[in-house]
């Protein structure tokens, strides 16, 4: 058996369904097996995007995205989706193509060292020299991007040895990882903690979504009335309308979410890591506020900068033997009424008919469509942050963004995945005219690939959060932040054979999205919105500067 058919078989026999990628010189051996093997290749239009649409095929369906491309400029164009998942954790596979082995390190043509490119956006990194090896180099791989903390691994072919022969036996060879241990020695002290607080906030990040534990959340926060907020990477572990939900915290989070988070007396954090968007000085609770962390990483231990207690170990588990162990000794209801307060006084209604249209009204709007099969991912940018603030998020892995890395370009391809993994819902993105033709050419993709997804365009002719910083802190002086002379989206959308339709009233918005999700083809909702809305509260990174909470103070 050849190399490349092994591989595919391993993959085969690893249940994988989908993979995305772009074919050359150093990986045609693997894609002439793909014509005769079972698993779906998405063939998208640029390597980076096929890392996106794997990133997004993993958060989407909770299974691990495969993306694959040929050596040199296919590898190095893949390191940005590769690191976009790698900063939020998403279970990857990422093959490259390589020169061969023989001539490793000779400036072969298309020859760039990718095991060494990879090493700072990997879990882990392996190179097939001998085709002996790749069993041990996909089994490995395959369980070290599931275990713990997840992450995307990466596997360096070079093309002599996907073309040498190996015996199929040795596919079968069981080979083992080193699995995180666990660590829930403080758990007595985390019990008496909860117990002797009296304003618990809890911090639920996207380790509770990797682990699969929402229904664990939302039974712990119910069984301690204690409120919970939400890192970007959180969103979806509790439904948005729960009344304990006080919705993101961070830099552009809700207010209410700072206030509940600024006064509580502890704060149990799952699966978060504390980073600076989310955990600031506008945002940190008092020196006196306990903390308990939990985390499967025990390297994210200590990032609150306070003392804390600890239980290394998946936070299914970890939530689970603390409502065991708290029971119904521990309810906080005067206080859960008081961070409801907080949350009712901040309510604002955005059912706005104004001229030109703000991105709020489109967002209420968007609301109307979404449903328990219907997925969101997003784009960078101010986009991302009306996203985040004010669609109805239901459940988990419904709302898909670029947390950690912000990696502009995301949303488009990482819709295309999630089409893919879940072809039964109703798939849409929300992205900016900046972020939308960093990688417009994937229209081609879902288009050609019939994976319909409908693009929430928010188009304001300006590269926004930029601007917005320009404005707000640099005196106006906004520079190369103008999208001058932005192209016809509804005429690209066409000429890819997709649909397109723009608005420019408020009142058009609902009628034009209703056609885009009924349409059944990929369409662009082209929405002219005011370039002057910014995305308010902000937390400004200078701590001195106090909050801006704008014209309405949600």
């Amino acid at each position: 058996m050849k190399g490349s058919r092994a591989l595919l078989k391993m993959l085969e026999d690893r249940d994988v369904e989908t993979m995305f990628g772009y074919p050359g010189g150093a990986v045609i051996p693997i894609y002439d097996e793909i014509r005769d093997s079972s698993i779906r290749h998405v063939l998208v239009r640029h390597e980076q995007c096929a890392a996106h649409a794997a990133d997004g095929y993993a958060r989407a369906s909770g299974k691990t995205g495969v993306c694959l491309s040929t050596s040199g400029p296919g590898a190095t164009n893949m390191v940005t989706g590769i690191a976009t998942a790698y900063a939020d954790s998403i279970p990857m596979l990422a093959l490259t193509g390589q020169v061969g082995s023989k001539v490793l390190g000779s400036e072969a043509f298309q020859e760039v060292d990718a095991y060494s490119l990879m090493m700072s956006v990997t879990k882990h990194n392996f190179r097939v020299t001998d085709v002996k090896r790749l069993p041990h180099a996909i089994n490995e791989a395959w369980k070290i991007a599931q275990s713990g903390r997840p992450g995307p691994v990466h596997v360096d072919l070079p093309v002599d040895q996907i073309n040498a022969q190996i015996d199929e036996e040795l596919l079968y060879q069981e080979f083992g990882i080193k699995e995180p241990t666990e660590d829930v020695s403080g758990l007595a002290d985390a019990v008496a903690l909860i117990k002797s607080s009296v304003k618990p906030v809890i911090m639920a990040g996207g380790g509770v979504i990797a682990a699969d534990a929402s229904e664990e959340l939302v039974r712990f926060a119910e069984l301690i009335s204690a409120p919970v907020v939400t890192p970007m990477m959180g969103i979806g572990s509790i439904p948005t309308q729960h009344p304990l939900n006080m919705g993101p915290l961070g830099m552009h989070g809700r207010i209410c979410a700072k206030e509940a988070f600024t006064e509580a007396d502890l704060v149990i954090a799952v699966g978060t890591k504390f980073s600076d968007r989310t955990y600031s000085p506008h945002t940190a609770p008092g020196m006196k506020c306990g903390v308990i962390q939990i985390d499967i990483d025990g390297t994210q231990f200590g990032k609150s900068n306070r003392t804390s207690v600890n239980l290394k170990c998946d936070a299914k588990k970890a939530l689970q033997m603390l409502i065991d162990a708290v029971g119904n000794t521990a309810v906080h209801d005067s206080w859960a009424r008081t961070a409801k307060g907080y949350k009712e006084r901040r309510n604002v209604d955005f059912n706005y008919f104004t001229h030109p249209i703000i991105p709020q009204k489109v967002m209420w709007e968007l609301n109307k469509f979404i449903d328990n099969d219907t997925i969101i991912t997003t784009d960078v940018g101010q986009n991302q942050m009306w996203a985040m603030h004010f669609l109805d998020i239901k459940r988990p892995r419904q709302f898909l963004s670029s947390g950690s890395f912000g990696t502009m370009g995301f949303g488009l391809p990482a819709a295309i995945g999630a089409k893919a993994a879940r072809p039964d819902c109703k798939v849409a993105t929300v992205v900016g005219d900046g972020g939308l033709q960093m990688v417009i050419q994937e229209l081609a993709t879902s288009v050609a690939e019939d994976l319909p997804v409908v693009i929430v365009l928010l188009n304001n002719g300006w590269l926004g959060m930029v601007k917005q910083w320009q404005k707000l802190f640099w005196d106006k002086r906004y520079s190369e932040t103008l999208l001058e002379d932005d192209p016809d989206f509804v005429q690209i959308a066409k000429a890819y054979k997709a649909e397109g339709i723009t608005v420019e009233r408020a009142g058009e918005v609902q009628d034009a999205l209703k056609f885009a999700f009924d349409c059944g083809k990929t369409c662009i909702v082209d929405i002219h919105v005011d370039p002057e809305e910014d995305i308010l509260p902000m937390l400004p990174p200078d701590p001195s500067i106090p909050p801006i909470e704008g014209r309405c103070a949600y």
